[in-house]
């Protein structure tokens, strides 16, 4: 009987019946589990109608009932190694792992799939947040395929995320040694040679990789590390964007809209209901996001809004987590959904706006945005510029955000056509929190600073400061003999490098102090020892520049024409301080010298900046959150989505 069955069964798949031969096989294998053969072509069934778990566990059943068999084994591998792709590309991260855990468990002989294994373990682990085993597994692919450049390049992240940023950087190298066709390798030597302040050889890399963006349409160029590459336009900006998106998300827009799902209410534009605001993002925790938004949060207006938030970062139980919970109606840590699980759980909340505060960032999840899970979808705060949009064969683009939070000053009118999202223009783009923590000042001694001496300052991350910029602060120093460069001390080859810089240029090193990392009621309180802070081209302060502003420190700031470099121009311009905004880096050090002799002057800035503190809507949420609902309201009744 059995044997009929399987007879039947073959001929049924060899006649391309494959639900009928599987029928077959299930009553075959009912009768007797351990049949071989019918288990073998069940697992052939299931793998060629790309149910991989399937066919893996009949794999399984071969093995345990019939014993070791390399050709089980070699299929169960493989198996596994799909079925982690799989699990993989749909974020169930921890399924992949452990399926290319038990694939190498079977001891693989072949070399390749043993570093195909490691590899792919290295990318699971890395997205399970474990940056450390993710590391071994790379080194452990690579001493199988040494010459692999994919390989030491994602050596290269984990090595950045871990802070080993020379590792990071001789990773990357080794891997465009071997691949120098590798884009997105090149892309990330040049943003780890920002974070050390290496400048040596980046006006030719970074004038290769705007060549590969305008010649390669598959090149990966992160948006985020291309904002900070000194001469980058805003049409090049967004190109790149646009890239990002069509690789990453174009078959996602191409399939969903915001009528892709059931929505079950609230969704009427004449409903009288309270509008659903969701805030998705990676930082509710102890960030800079934290002391923008949270007040704001708070002040919403509860009489005709209900406001989410949506959490896929990692929950430091700090204060100000504490805090943010607090704030919202709602609060929904989504970190360990998939995106298709997120979009769902956002979408049965019948979120009307959805506000990404995130963007292109290291943490980014903007593959949930994609599935359109709300009616409108924002950009706001967390990446300035445009997320790009996706091109279609009949010429149709759909943007991955419907809107871009801005302001009249970062986004004038003429450069409209440089966003795919629409421009919604608040008076000032960026929200504050009035109630930063703040320490009692420390002493000028513990900050390492001289007596008497003018002290410039920017406490923005080292990959901000550019060669151009920094031979502009050296000059200063030359000319103001009794002063000093504040700078934050982000990383030790920074530091060692800037160092280097100086003296290059003539001046002492001991002209530069570096201020450790501190806590942020720390770190505010030092303030008060500064005298004028410098502001970096063409990636501006942004919460940076808010918290000097709000601690009473004059800001002085060079504007571009990219979003990245008109920010701390916008926060001046709504403090009525026109004069600390810049367009030309001869006029910028100018003024900084200026204000250097001129002690008068700049103390008149100080004093305005003191009343400034209390009395301007720039330091007012409850005034900021009225603006930004009278957005809402114009977005909700325009009715533009990307569908």
């Amino acid at each position: 009987m059995a044997n009929t069955l399987y007879a039947q069964a073959l001929t049924l798949y060899q006649a391309g019946q494959p639900q009928a031969a599987e029928a077959k096989l299930q009553a075959l294998l009912n009768q007797q589990a351990d049949h071989h053969d019918a288990l073998q072509l069940l697992a052939i069934l299931c793998y060629q109608s790309q149910r991989i778990v399937d066919a893996a566990a009949c794999y399984r059943r071969l093995l345990h009932s019939h014993g070791p068999n390399d050709q089980s084994r070699l299929a169960l591998g493989h198996c596994l190694m799909l079925g982690g792709n799989q699990a993989h590309a749909e974020g169930q991260y921890r399924q992949a792992a452990e399926c290319f855990n038990e694939a190498l468990s079977l001891q693989p002989q072949d070399a390749m799939d043993k570093a195909a294994l490691h590899y792919n373990l290295a990318n699971a682990k890395r997205e399970l947040g474990q940056p450390q085993d993710a590391a071994q597994h790379y080194q452990a692919a690579l001493q199988f395929d040494p010459n692999d450049a994919d390989t030491h390049n994602n050596l290269g992240n984990v090595q950045r995320e871990l802070g080993q940023l020379d590792l990071a950087i001789a990773s990357y190298q080794h891997a465009l040694s071997l691949n120098p066709q590798l884009h997105h390798a090149k892309v990330h030597l040049v943003h780890q040679k920002q974070h050390v302040c290496d400048w040596h050889g980046l006006p030719e890399q970074i004038a290769a990789i705007r060549h590969a963006l305008a010649t390669d349409p598959r090149a990966q160029i992160s948006p985020f590390a291309f904002l900070a590459m000194p001469g980058t336009t805003a049409v090049e900006q967004l190109r790149c964007a646009d890239l990002w998106v069509a690789q990453r998300f174009g078959r996602l827009l191409a399939q969903n809209t915001p009528s892709s799902f059931n929505y079950q209410h609230g969704h009427d534009r004449a409903s009288k209901r309270k509008l659903k605001i969701g805030y998705l993002s990676a930082d509710f925790r102890l960030h800079p996001l934290a002391f923008l938004i949270t007040e704001l949060i708070e002040q919403h207006d509860r009489s005709a809004y209900e406001i989410y938030a949506y959490s896929y970062g990692k929950n430091d139980l700090s204060p100000a987590r504490l805090r943010l919970e607090k704030a919202f109606d709602q609060f929904h840590d989504i970190q360990a959904l998939s995106e298709t699980e997120a979009a769902k759980k956002i979408n049965d909340h019948a979120i009307n706006i959805l506000v990404d505060l995130s963007g292109y960032t290291q943490t980014s999840r903007s593959g949930i945005v994609a599935l359109k899970p709300a009616i409108i979808h924002v950009n706001w705060l967390g990446f300035p510029g445009s997320m790009g949009h996706a091109s279609f064969a009949n010429g149709h683009k759909r943007p991955l955000f419907d809107y871009l939070i801005s302001d009249a000053f970062i986004t004038p009118a003429a450069s409209a056509q440089d966003y795919a999202e629409k421009l919604a223009l608040l008076p000032c783009y960026q929200a504050n929190d009035s109630q930063r923590p703040l320490a009692d000042a420390p002493t000028r001694a513990s900050c390492q600073l001289p007596e008497g001496a003018f002290v410039y300052c920017c406490f923005n991350q080292t990959f901000k400061i550019s060669a151009e910029l920094f031979s502009v602060w050296m000059r200063l120093l030359k000319t103001q003999g009794h002063s000093v460069l504040w700078l934050l001390e982000c990383n030790p080859w920074a530091k060692q490098n800037l160092m280097n810089a100086a003296m290059a240029q003539g001046v002492s090193a001991d002209r530069l102090v570096f201020a450790p990392r501190l806590p942020i009621a720390e770190h505010l309180a030092r303030h008060v020892h500064a005298d004028l802070f410098l502001d970096t081209l063409p990636y501006n302060a942004h919460t940076t520049c808010s918290d000097a502003l709000w601690m009473g420190l004059p800001v002085l700031s060079c504007v571009g024409n990219t979003f990245s470099a008109r920010v701390a121009g916008s926060l001046l311009q709504a403090l009525g301080l026109k004069e600390m905004v810049t367009d030309n880096l001869a006029d910028y050090e100018s003024r900084a010298s200026y204000y250097a002799s001129n002690p008068e002057a700049l103390l008149a800035i100080k004093q305005r900046l003191q009343k400034l503190r209390t009395t301007s809507a720039l330091f007012s949420p409850a005034d900021f959150a009225r603006g930004l609902e009278q957005q809402y309201q114009n977005m909700w009744q325009d009715g533009t989505a990307s569908n």
